[in-house]
């Protein structure tokens, strides 16, 4: 058995076979992703015959052709959901492949700083879940601790430079 190679996208363009009646039929047009042309028209026949009631054999595939877009298209997971990136190259640019590199081999300063594996995020707004909170307080909830502790702590500085 083969293992699937990358999926590439490919355009399938279909019709009805013409007839006394209608001489030229409407064109049918899929974006599909496939590992190759073969299996590209696969699902394209499926789904004509399930929208447009178009049978393999009163049908015809008029054209089946890769599309050769220069872009990169990822999604990725943040803890804030799930983000679409996408990204054209034009003209004078030439991806010759995307990957993953080794952390030693990063040059950006900008990505450098997320490789540390204890790396620490100030967390400004935490709200206690219900199971963790007391049902009873006789405070008002305070959830802005980080900015209180970084004021508190310029208060000391300045009131210790006060004294000397």
């Amino acid at each position: 058995m083969k293992v699937p190679s990358a999926l590439l996208e490919y355009k399938v363009v279909g019709r009805c076979l013409p007839t006394p009646k209608c001489h030229t039929p409407p064109l049918y047009r899929m974006r599909i992703f496939a590992p190759n042309h073969v299996v590209a028209k696969s699902p394209f026949r499926h789904f004509v015959s399930q929208l447009k009631k178009l049978k393999k054999s009163s049908g015809e595939t008029v054209y089946c052709g890769q599309v050769f877009e220069k872009r990169i298209s990822l999604r990725y997971d943040s803890r804030r959901g799930t983000h679409n990136m996408y990204r054209e190259y034009r003209d004078l640019t030439t991806i010759m492949k995307v990957r993953e590199i080794a952390a030693s081999k990063c040059r950006w300063s900008a990505i450098k700083q997320f490789l540390d594996s204890k790396i620490k995020f100030p967390l400004p707004h935490r709200v206690l879940r219900r199971q963790h909170k007391s049902r009873f307080i006789t405070k008002k909830l305070n959830t802005f601790t980080f900015l209180q502790t970084r004021n508190r702590n310029r208060m000391e500085v300045t009131h210790d430079k006060g004294h000397l």
